[in-house]
């Protein structure tokens, strides 16, 4: 269970992670801004590049999802509800918290909501 210490030390996790995605999303925005101002002097090229703008944009909207779930376990520990499962009510364990700071469900919730979400 987290005290208040664990909960301050991971509150600052999360906001080192969410300037860091912050970081992540503008130099993707730029690499991608960069890309589509390069020559393309054959489809080779051309090829390479909307590759190049794909892969930026998927890693860009990953990152974009996951800082969304930081913002959402901030407001979680402002309102004194970080830590307990969205789904069960009951505590998440720390070990899990502190390998993945945002979770909302406890590891036995968050197998039922893949499982139900694969469907």
């Amino acid at each position: 269970m987290a005290n208040k210490k664990h909960i301050e030390e991971l509150r600052i996790t999360l906001l080192e992670k969410k300037d860091l995605i912050i970081s992540n999303i503008n130099d993707s925005r730029e690499s991608i801004n960069s890309l589509k101002n390069s020559e393309c002097n054959d489809e080779f090229d051309y090829a390479e590049v909307s590759s190049d703008s794909f892969k930026e944009g998927i890693i860009a909207n990953q990152q974009i999802a996951e800082l969304k779930e930081i913002e959402e376990a901030l407001v979680r520990v402002e309102k004194g509800s970080y830590g307990i499962c969205d789904m069960c009510d009951e505590i998440i364990a720390l070990g899990r918290l502190r390998a993945k700071p945002f979770a909302k469900f406890c590891t036995p919730c968050r197998e039922i909501y893949e499982e139900e979400n694969q469907k």
